[in-house]
């Protein structure tokens, strides 16, 4: 069956238009337009921010049904460590890096990775998303966040269509829960459910939700708390540096020290047992 496939230009980055297509489908596409490049054993997209969100939207719009993910070094640790997280992010999913030394490793010895990280990735697909009607739904954090994360997005990106927002429960949830929380998602017609759980949770979960309820979504982390004002966000310049972690580290240390205290020595192991295995 003939496919077709519209390249354009929209805001000075790459605009698809996708038309009746499967996740399969969709992920040659993607694969035709972005380089794949695999680094320490987990297969990413070498794409631009810009980029990212234009394909996105389209796909969406379009009744994409797959899952995106975010990842950093601590998703890293976990994929190396987790054979279920590592299937997760398998298959057909979409990884962008999320991690500032994601992308500067790769440089050395593998192929060039462009950080896209996910509090930008989630804001601008809510922005770019309003001129062609997307519609969103937020799974994750507490009730009071996504109250505040839903007004706080509707006031600065007026137009904004958010058809629903669920906040489950700390614990592992049963059966029938699941079953209620798909029906909610399914029902509320949304094109993109946004997914904040933290890591290794939501990364699953997209990967179920795409599956099991057919939508496309995608899993960012600390992108809720963000946008809600929840929680502050670093200065740019240590963005620019790689150095974000430790900004969140002394915000939240009692939380975060594992992940980054013995997550990041583990991350740059795993990365040079990854150039030698390459080199070799």
């Amino acid at each position: 069956m003939g496919r077709t496939l519209i390249v354009g230009f929209c805001n000075g980055g790459l605009s698809f238009d996708v038309r009746a297509i499967d996740s399969e489908t969709w992920g040659k596409i993607v694969s035709g337009v972005s380089t794949i490049v695999e680094f320490c054993g987990v297969r990413f997209r070498s794409v631009k921010l810009e980029d990212a969100v234009d394909w996105f939207c389209s796909a969406a719009t379009r009744g994409w049904r797959g899952h995106v993910h975010l990842l950093n070094a601590y998703s890293l640790v976990q994929a190396d460590a987790d054979p279920d997280y590592l299937a997760s992010v398998g298959g057909e999913a979409i990884n962008l890096p999320d991690g500032k030394p994601i992308a500067v490793l790769s440089r050395w010895w593998t192929a060039r990775l462009y950080q896209v990280r996910g509090p930008d990735f989630f804001e601008r697909t809510l922005d770019l998303g309003r001129s062609s009607g997307l519609t969103h739904f937020f799974l994750g954090s507490s009730e009071e966040t996504l109250d505040k994360l839903t007004r706080s997005v509707t006031a600065r990106y007026p137009g904004l269509s958010i058809v629903g927002t669920y906040s489950p429960p700390y614990r592992a949830m049963s059966s029938a829960e699941i079953l209620d929380q798909d029906r909610q998602i399914s029902d509320s017609g949304a094109h993109i459910v946004w997914v904040g759980l933290g890591t290794p949770k939501q990364d699953i979960e997209v990967a179920r939700l795409a599956s099991s309820v057919g939508v496309a979504a995608a899993a960012v982390g600390a992108a809720f708390d963000f946008s809600a004002g929840t929680k502050p966000r670093a200065p740019r310049w240590m963005h620019l540096l790689g150095i974000e972690w430790i900004f969140r580290l002394l915000s939240e240390p009692r939380r975060l020290w594992r992940r980054y205290l013995i997550g990041n020595p583990r991350f740059l192991l795993l990365a040079y047992r990854n150039y030698r295995k390459v080199s070799a």
